[in-house]
């Protein structure tokens, strides 16, 4: 592969690109054959009237249009220019871009022309954010933030065209992607970062972390620099976040396989194919440092694709892998409690025909207590969705799998595998409802489907005709644990929307019943509750505005009701730009949210884009939403 042509591209195209995935899974004909079986459609093409309609908990169509909900802002249009746009009545500002110093030593490091020194590089605000949470410590308001990669052609000196050309240029990109605790404070005319502030931290590529878990320590996670196998170094492709009960951070790696490449021989093994490892990395870092050269480290990305536990409190602390949280490009990581006080995880693998799974805690959590040991002993669950709108949560065990505990958690994506669970639309954030016990996960797309099974084997079958087959649009799956208990194993599901374009199509690709020409979105990715149970839905899709996506626009912030279906658009992003992350002020008056990778000259008007965190508020002073 051409490096240069390789870091062009979405982090999906590159996996497609290596290593093609499944054109269809096993979901969708889950969708087809409950569709069929109830029969809320008179046609396959009608699919979009019938999704708001599934599920005895939701509302018939017509019930919920004439109970439409009425949001506190009017929604808006869409846009297709380089800025941001809000409700009336709404105003917003960067709070903190890339390159912006944490430190005083490093103000003024940040250049229009040539960007940041590697020298500085950890010292400022890391490039393209992701997941965040904000923390309230001792009176202070900290947020953790993930930058999850880098663009070579804006980061690095202009002579390196985009690949690094030395050591100290790897290292300018290592320093720039992981993880910023800062803290913020409103200094009368908005809130702004504080500089200097004991709580502010850089966590990089290079930062030391330990593991635990039942495959802390074992042979597969052991290296030459690490022949324990329980320290490894970095955390890497940090894409969503979670907030444990206890006040912690949990940062999720994502994309890790495209940092690795060999500079000699491929090592063997079924998991670098199912994982997407090759030959060739994204960034030549195997070409500067031996730690990413699987010639020389084979075992070095079994210590990455975990759930990593920071705490913001605590800029001494050592960040924390979680083995037992499993190993697979985690998306975010949404925390509730059990009815009998076990800790419940879920988490989303986001790829092509890869799997739902959830944490199950074998301790007890108490309100005021630390979660010392919960995150590394439990059960590792992965989910089957049936047909007729049932599912049920599959214990991933060496009995169950034939597998040992440690290559169950080094390789759940194999262990997901033999035990059968369903493949899914590039399952990326979940969200719990704050109000009732039910979980949503965006499945943000699929454009391939039917051609062959999954890298793992996994047969993709279709029950009857396929209304989608090319699902460049995506939906929102929601489940119901049984008896309302997220410890459950068993559940019921239903669709919360299709998204679609019914200005261009009039069958299946319009979408279902709630998605109308003044909402309509695609590519659903980041969701986060707020406080009164609207759900607010982030997207990351085409922002061409032509073909299938015309009257489409940029990329946005919606919010949904999901007791009516409604949904209705708060915020444009610049073209060019995903939205990704949500967090919200303490007192709830200000939303921080999330800009990667925008386009043109954003925010600043000139020299390069700056991926940024900006904060959203109402100008009579009233919460957000």
């Amino acid at each position: 592969m051409d490096i240069k042509k390789t870091t062009d591209l979405s982090w999906d195209d590159f996996d497609e690109l290596r290593d093609p995935r499944p054109d269809s899974n096993d979901f969708d004909a889950v969708v087809e054959q409950a569709i069929s079986r109830r029969g809320f459609l008179g046609g396959v093409l009608a699919f979009g009237s019938g999704a708001l309609a599934m599920g005895s908990g939701m509302l018939g169509a017509t019930s919920a249009r004439a109970q439409a909900a009425a949001f506190p802002f009017e929604p808006i249009d869409i846009s297709t220019d380089f800025e941001i746009h809000v409700p009336q009545g709404y105003q917003w500002k960067p709070l903190v871009k890339w390159g912006q110093a944490l430190f005083s030593e490093a103000e003024g490091a940040y250049s229009p022309e040539t960007g940041v020194p590697v020298e500085m590089s950890d010292k400022v605000f890391g490039e393209n954010t992701d997941g965040m949470e904000l923390f309230l410590v001792d009176g202070k308001e900290l947020v953790a933030v993930n930058s999850e990669y880098v663009n070579p052609k804006i980061n690095l000196p202009a002579s390196s065209e985009g690949v690094p050309a030395n050591a100290d240029e790897v290292m300018l990109l290592k320093n720039m992607q992981g993880v910023t605790v800062m803290e913020i404070a409103d200094n009368g005319s908005g809130y702004e970062v504080v500089l200097d502030s004991p709580f502010n931290r850089r966590i990089t590529h290079e930062t030391q972390m330990t593991m635990d878990g039942p495959a802390a320590g074992s042979d597969l996670v052991k290296t030459n620099a690490d022949p324990e196998g329980m320290n490894p170094k970095g955390t890497m492709n940090n894409c969503g976040s979670g907030k444990t009960l206890w006040g912690t951070y949990l940062t999720c790696e994502e994309n890790f396989n495209g940092y690795f490449g060999t500079t000699g021989e491929m090592p063997e093994g079924e998991g670098y194919s199912r994982y997407g490892i090759g030959a060739e990395g994204r960034y030549a870092y195997e070409k500067y440092d031996p730690r990413y050269d699987l010639s020389q480290e084979p075992n070095e990305p079994h210590r990455h694709g975990w759930i990593t536990e920071i705490d913001p409190s605590d800029p001494e602390s050592t960040p924390v892998k979680h083995t037992a949280l499993g190993r697979f490009k985690h998306e975010n990581a949404e925390m509730v409690q059990a009815e009998d006080g076990r800790v419940v995880v879920y988490m989303g693998d986001d790829e092509r025909g890869e799997f739902i799974y959830k944490f199950v805690s074998n301790g007890t959590w108490s309100d005021g207590e630390p979660g010392d040991g919960l995150l590394s002993d439990g059960t590792l669950y992965v989910a089957k969705f049936n047909p007729d709108q049932t599912g049920e949560w599959l214990a991933l065990t060496p009995d169950a799998t034939g597998m040992s505990m440690e290559e169950i958690l080094v390789f759940s994506r194999m262990a997901g595998s033999k035990v059968g669970a369903t493949t899914m639309d590039r399952p990326e954030w979940i969200a719990c409802n704050p109000l009732k016990a039910e979980t949503y996960c965006a499945l943000t797309n699929n454009k391939n489907r039917g051609l062959k099974p999954n890298e793992g084997g996994d047969e993709t079958p279709v029950g009857g005709p396929n209304p989608r087959e090319a699902n460049n649009y995506g939906q929102i799956v929601r489940w119901t644990p049984e008896n309302g208990d997220h410890g459950a194993i068993d559940f019921t599901w239903d669709l919360y929307v299709m998204a679609g374009n019914p200005e261009v199509h009039d069958d299946a690709y319009a979408g279902s019943e709630n998605v109308t020409a003044g909402n309509m979105f695609n590519s659903p990715d980041g969701m986060a509750f707020d406080s009164n149970g609207m759900l607010w839905i982030q997207t990351d899709g085409d922002d061409s505005n032509e073909g299938d996506f015309a009257g489409m626009g940029n990329n946005q912030m919606l919010v949904g009701n999901t007791e009516t279906g409604d949904i209705a658009r708060f915020l444009t992003a610049p073209n060019g730009a995903e939205v990704t992350g949500l967090c919200w002020s303490a007192d709830r008056k200000v939303a921080f949210v999330g800009i990667q990778h925008p386009g043109g000259a954003w925010p600043d008007g000139e020299g390069k884009p700056r991926s940024s965190v900006i904060a959203v508020w109402r100008e009579d002073g009233e919460t957000v939403g």
